[in-house]
C-alpha cells in the first residue's frame, strides 16, 4: 500500500436510521432539528435529511440534559458548547 492512508466515508444517517438506533420518535427527531438542538448534514434530492455520526454525541448530551434541564436551557447550553468549541465529553465533566 506504500504507506497511502485510505479516507473513510462518512455514514450519513436518515432519520429512520435515527429513530431505530436512538430512543426519539421521527418526530422528536424534527422537532429537536427544527430547534436547532441537533443538525442535518446533507439534504438528498428527495428531501430528506441527512445527519452525520456527530448527531448521536449530542442527541446523547441531550438524553443527559433533559434529566434537569427545559429544552430552551438545553439549547442555550449546546450553542454555548459549540460557540467555545467544547466537546460533549469536555463539558460534561467540567459539569459534574
Amino acid at each position: 500500500m506504500n504507506g497511502h492512508k485510505l479516507q473513510i466515508p462518512t455514514k450519513l444517517y436518515r432519520i429512520g436510521e435515527l429513530v431505530r438506533h436512538t430512543p426519539f420518535s421521527r418526530q422528536t427527531i424534527h422537532n429537536y432539528t427544527i430547534m436547532g438542538l441537533i443538525r442535518e448534514t446533507q439534504w438528498t434530492e428527495g428531501g430528506h435529511r441527512l445527519y452525520d455520526e456527530s448527531v448521536f454525541e449530542a442527541l446523547s448530551r441531550i438524553i443527559e440534559l433533559k434529566k434537569t434541564k427545559t429544552l430552551s436551557q438545553i439549547r442555550q447550553i449546546l450553542t454555548k458548547e459549540k460557540d467555545s468549541g467544547k466537546t460533549v465529553n469536555s463539558y460534561s465533566q467540567s459539569d459534574n
